[in-house]
This record gives C-alpha cells, structure tokens and sequence, in this order.
C-alpha cells in the first residue's frame, strides 16, 4: 500500500484519530479481516498515549472484537474511564464507517519508585530459548500477513499440527508509523496467536475465532522474542478457551486468555 507515494512500513499511519490500515494486518480467516494481534496492540498504543498522573504500566488488556475488524481505515477514541493516582482505567473504542468494531479496556498501574528485585517471584523459563527452536513459518495463506511479519521458533508442538504448543515470536514490522513498538504492544499482538497456535482442530474443516482477548502482564516483557505457550480447551456446544503463559528470556512474565467461536466449514 502506498500513501501520497510514500511505502506504508508499519501495520498502521495514524493521524489524528484516523488510521490507516495496511494490507499486512491481514489475518488467516480473510485477507480483508485483521488478525486479532493488530488491533489488539493498536488498543495498547492508544491508551499509552493518555497521560498519566504518574510513571504506569499497562498491567491488563482486555480485547472484545465486536465485529470482523477490518482491513480498511478506522477511526478511534479514548476515555478515562479512572484517573486516579495509582491506576487508570481507559476504554478504546474503534470504528469502521461510524460502526464500533472493537472496543478495549486498558489498565495501568503505578510502577513503583524502589527496586523491587528481591521480592520477585514470577516462574524462571522452563522451555528453549528462541536459538534452540526450530525455525517455522506461520501457515498463513499469503505472505501479505500479519502472521507472515512473524519469526517464529518452536520449542514444543507445532503451529498447523492439533495439540499444545510453545513458539517464540519476534514481530518483524513497526506497528505504528512514526512511534516504538512498546513492550506491553508487541505481548498483545503475541498473545493473540494463542488459538492458532494450540489449535485441536484441522485448520481445513473448523474455524474457531476468537471472539476476545485477555492479557495479564505482572511485568513488561523484556526483548524482541517472546514465547507464547497454548493450550486449548473445546466445550460440547460450539464454545472453547485457548490459554497461554507468556515468557522472555528471564521468565514468565504474563497469561493469555480468548474466547473461541468453534464453527465446521461448510
């Protein structure tokens, strides 16, 4: 995609409040749907831009994908739904031709001005580091992709094949022009390969979107890599959860959850 002749580097342009969308956004459901991982982590920039009363984090993502979100421009809002001196609470609304397609709640947290070092307890790394893995491609459909933007490393299972997995991810494309990808952007958009990742169904004959996303962060994610590690769980009556655990190089740091919508294809 090009824009006033200029090659559009990033997933997303914004100006103002409108965004342009590129083609790269595309997830593996359709090339004019966006994987859940983009807007997921456009959510998490556009509450880092609201100030705040002091030095946060953002500790929770909450993700609900009211509608395919397109591969076309968007328009969005913030509003502070808590400014207080310890968390803020900011909603996200984004909007297709006047029409909310997604909507996130953001919540930051104060960090904390003492090193807190001694009292940390999050779990040490029980898998691989990213260089012992084995180097795999997304299954996307067309290398004009979010998935495609992706290395990946496998350290346990396999993306494409039924069962649990763990892949490192290291996102290859700047997601907003002009600005640096955050640590708590790039755990969002990791985060929601979840599903395909620990998929226990053929890719083929089901899909099983992802109506949600969740994420939970007890630190910022350290590193370009991170390891997402999934797991599925598929109910009776078209319904399932996919989990993950999310780690960098020094450790877990942060849980994933979605919602799935479990359909054969016809």
């Amino acid at each position: 995609m090009t824009i006033s002749g200029n090659p559009m580097e990033s997933f997303f342009r914004v100006q103002d409040n409108h965004v342009t969308v590129s083609p790269h956004a595309a997830g593996p459901w359709s090339p004019d749907m966006q994987h859940g991982g983009a807007p997921s982590a456009l959510a998490v920039w556009a509450a880092q831009q609201v100030a705040s009363a002091a030095p946060m984090r953002v500790a929770r993502l909450t993700v609900d994908l009211l509608r395919p979100v397109p591969v076309a421009p968007l328009t969005f809002r913030t509003e502070v739904l808590r400014e207080g001196r310890k968390i803020q609470l900011i909603a996200v609304h984004l909007e297709s031709k006047g029409v909310e397609v997604a909507r996130a709640s953001v919540l930051k947290v104060i960090r904390s001005s003492q090193d807190l070092s001694s009292i940390a307890n999050t779990p040490s790394l029980e898998l691989p580091p990213p260089e012992e893995g084995q180097e795999r491609r997304a299954p996307e459909r067309s290398a004009v992709s979010f998935g495609a933007n992706a290395s990946l490393r496998t350290v346990k299972g396999e993306f494409g094949k039924p069962g649990p997995a763990a892949i490192w991810f290291r996102m290859n494309r700047n997601f907003v022009e002009g600005h640096e990808t955050t640590p708590a952007m790039r755990a969002a958009a990791i985060a929601d390969f979840s599903n395909g990742i620990s998929s226990e169904l053929d890719f083929a004959k089901w899909t099983f979107i992802n109506a949600d996303l969740t994420v939970s962060l007890a630190r910022d994610p350290e590193g370009d890599w991170i390891l997402n590690d999934a797991k599925t769980w598929l109910g009776h009556d078209g319904g399932g959860i996919a989990q993950a655990r999310l780690a960098d190089r020094r450790g877990y740091f942060g849980h994933a959850t979605q919602n799935l919508i479990v359909e054969p294809r016809w």
